[in-house]
């Protein structure tokens, strides 16, 4: 392990565990733990990386898109264990140069290592549940090396599925599901017989495999309404929408059935169906126009009578924190946040990139603050040091301190608001997903 990537990995252990509080791993696999290719999907850009070197357990070389290696940032990415992977528009020599990354991957897993490469090549603009074709470079050079070594060490591939209720929100949850492991070596005389067939054959079963691993929602033109029957069931993994009694394995579980049933059926001949995303677009469409999110309508049918002590409660609680939080992290955290949108034209890139460059900023711009406490609040270095560790909780109770203050601000308005024809079309729309969607 780098020096590099063992530094940033103890930070991101500490800051993905505070944006995503609630994580967990499924079928963490025991024993070896070197050669494997781990196959993962591409659902959120730069997060996806930080979130499954965090939590895997694995220690992991990454492939990544080639533009982001520049003069500046290469030798940092290096040291973060990154390697460029060249597209067709990234310049004429592409081939060549991926065959010289390709040669440096068999180096890694023949020092039984491992290697991360996000099978789907590219991710959405916009954040949907689905897994797109997967390409048949990670199965290549797992092959390549097996060749290279005359098939004398064991070489395994994984998949990977990444499963966020939202990646760009603080506080959201996320689940990281790993299959079983598929020794590459179990093919190789079918693979010295005819290598692409083999490829071609172990690409499927592995795409089969990341699909059910994850959310897959096979026609994206159905993953709002995917999105839309989760937020009204509250059952599914919606990171605003949801009945928090619901364990959140249960919550995923109900995801991933309801887009496997989705999957299934055809909208324009399954008439319920159609009903369904009809009135789903008619109730959705009314809430854009007012400018009011599901949740609240929920709250103000269940809440006749507009309490908001839950907000007043939490503000009480989260204040003497918050006031750390605002002066240890306010001006770093609204310099970061101007320099990330103003510097990256897709938005799929700003949490990642603000989560990385707000804790950088927020820790180098602090570490004075442990010599202030020792010399003008407690002479001692341990609680120094342990204060300077608390500065991003702080920051969390800050933000959640003012997320408070907006949704009690807004729901006192929204206790004055009509919403009568709202809750009479979710009503009508809940009503049809209890009695047709089939999945509990």
């Amino acid at each position: 392990m780098k020096p590099l990537y063992f530094i940033t990995y103890l930070v991101l252990k500490y800051t993905l565990r505070i944006y995503y509080p609630k994580r967990k791993i499924y079928n963490k696999i025991k024993g070896n733990k070197g050669s494997t290719i781990y196959v993962c999907n591409h659902a959120a850009s730069f997060m996806d990386p930080l979130v499954f070197a965090s939590i895997s357990g694995r220690i992991v070389y990454f492939m990544t898109r080639s533009d982001v290696f520049t003069k500046l940032t290469n030798p940092f990415l290096r040291g973060l264990q990154m390697l460029p992977i060249y597209r067709k528009q990234d310049g004429e020599d592409t081939r060549e140069k991926n065959e010289k990354v390709f040669h440096y991957c068999s180096k890694i897993l023949r020092k039984k290592k491992n290697l991360l490469i996000f099978g789907e090549g590219f991710t959405d603009d916009i954040f949907i549940r689905r897994l797109k074709p997967v390409k048949k470079g990670a199965i290549r050079i797992g092959f390549q090396t097996l060749e290279n070594i005359n098939w004398n060490q064991k070489i395994s591939i994984a998949a990977a599925g990444i499963n966020y209720s939202n990646p760009n929100k603080l506080g959201s949850e996320l689940i990281l599901s790993l299959s079983d492991k598929i020794c590459l070596n179990d093919y190789q005389k079918e693979y010295e017989e005819n290598p692409n067939k083999v490829i071609n054959q172990i690409t499927k079963n592995i795409e089969k495999l990341m699909q059910e691993q994850i959310t897959h929602v096979e026609n994206k033109e159905l993953a709002t309404l995917h999105e839309n029957i989760m937020q009204i069931s509250r059952k599914g993994l919606n990171a605003y929408s949801y009945d928090k009694n619901i364990p959140l394995e249960k919550r995923w579980d109900y995801s991933r059935k309801l887009a496997f049933w989705l999957n299934k059926e055809n909208i324009e001949a399954n008439l319920d169906l159609k009903e369904m995303k009809e009135k789903s677009d008619l109730y959705f469409n009314l809430l854009k126009k007012i400018k009011i999110n599901d949740q609240f309508v929920f709250w103000k049918k269940e809440n006749q009578n507009g309490s908001r002590f839950k907000e007043i409660k939490s503000m009480i609680f989260f204040f003497p924190f918050a006031i750390l939080g605002i002066i240890h992290c306010g001006l770093p955290y609204i310099i970061v946040k101007r320099f990330v949108e103003n510097s990256f034209r897709r938005k799929v890139f700003w949490a990642s990139v603000k989560m990385i460059l707000g804790a950088m900023t927020i820790g180098i711009i602090n570490i004075p603050i442990i010599f202030f406490f020792y010399y003008f609040i407690f002479p001692n270095w341990i609680l120094s040091f342990f204060y300077y560790l608390t500065i991003g909780i702080t920051g969390l109770c800050a933000y959640l301190f003012i997320k408070n203050l907006k949704d009690f601000v807004l729901k006192g308005k929204i206790k004055k608001t009509n919403l009568s024809e709202a809750i009479k079309r979710r009503d009508e729309l809940k009503k049809i997903i209890d009695l047709k969607v089939p999945i509990s």
